[in-house]
């Protein structure tokens, strides 16, 4: 199933970022999120449900310490942030 891709600032913020800076992680980034927009809840990249402050939100992993942290809906898939899971957790608190 198609879903349209929705960004946040955030996120959108954080992929230009990996576009320009980290060529590596960023087909890896570009590769996880095709994934989660067909699969959202397995495959690649570990997805797994986010607890406590962040429920409702699910995380992959783009490397060793960056995540693709996103949410779905009917509307489509949401990417919060595609950086730091640390970062993340002070994004979505605020």
């Amino acid at each position: 199933m198609s879903r349209f891709l929705i960004w946040t600032d955030q996120g959108w913020e954080d992929y230009l970022y990996r576009q320009t800076q980290d060529k590596k992680c960023s087909n890896a980034l570009i590769m996880l999120i095709d994934e989660t927009k067909r699969t959202p809840f397995y495959g690649i990249g570990k997805p797994e449900p986010l607890k406590e402050n962040l429920a409702g939100f699910w995380s992959r992993r783009i490397d060793e310490t960056n995540r693709l942290i996103y949410s779905i809906d009917d509307e489509g898939l949401t990417i919060i942030a595609c950086r730091y899971y640390e970062k993340v957790q002070q994004i979505v608190i605020q």
